[in-house]
């Protein structure tokens, strides 16, 4: 599913260069849920945007579900991004003005699907995490839990076969964290969905498969 093979992330400061990523290489199979662990600074998060096509490597081959995403053209990575890629970040990014229900349809809106549509199967995704009696709740009526919840629903819009997940629970308590985790755990399990989450959190970590430890840009180990 990913294959990363002495990926370096090179960013300039002036004359200085700053290697973010040293020559990562690593496979990821399909069906795997993979945890990223590591320090402040290790490049977890250059990684994950990486994989998800919001940056480019500097150099080296990084494929994804077969395709090398860092070589593709600006439109063809939008593409591929929206319709295989599902991103769920530690800041919910829910536009507060609409309800869980519109956040949730508006990929698939903005995709040129019908609203009747778009509603229906944002209905069914609200259902499949848990929250279709929220459908008409704004943001601000919600707890972080449940805001994080409508997050993944969204980024199931497509079926994404890949869902990427920085810090899900970076903004979360205990107990809403564990709620998100084993949403996330059950949509490994039952859909086949490959996730990748990047997190510093041991028992977050413990929800995944595998392990894969940076520092200094470079794998450490992996487990």
């Amino acid at each position: 599913m990913i294959r990363c093979i002495d990926v370096r992330k090179i960013y300039r400061q002036g004359e200085s260069e700053i290697a973010a990523l040293d020559g990562i290489t690593l496979d990821i199979p399909k069906g795997a849920f993979a945890v990223i662990m590591g320090p402040s600074g290790s490049g977890k998060s250059t990684l994950l945007h990486l994989i998800g096509g919001l940056d480019r490597p500097s150099s080296g081959d990084l494929l994804v579900d077969g395709r090398l995403i860092g070589q593709m053209a600006d439109d063809e990575v939008t593409l591929f991004r929206r319709t295989k890629i599902g991103f769920v970040f530690q800041f919910f990014n829910l536009l507060p003005t609409l309800t869980a229900l519109e956040n949730v349809a508006l990929p698939l809106v903005l995709d040129g699907v019908a609203k009747a549509e778009a509603d229906r199967k944002a209905e069914a995704l609200l259902g499949k995490v848990g929250l279709e009696a929220r459908k008409h709740h704004l943001p601000e009526e919600m707890s972080g839990g449940e805001i994080q919840r409508i997050a993944v629903a969204r980024a199931l819009a497509f079926n994404p076969p890949l869902l990427l997940a920085d810090e899900p629970t970076g903004n979360l308590d205990s107990k809403n964290g564990e709620a998100v985790l084993s949403l996330l755990r059950d949509i490994n399990k039952n859909d086949g969905c490959t996730i990748v989450m990047v997190t510093h959190n041991e028992e977050a970590a413990s929800y995944g498969e595998r392990r894969i430890l940076l520092k200094d840009g470079r794998v450490e180990r992996e487990s």
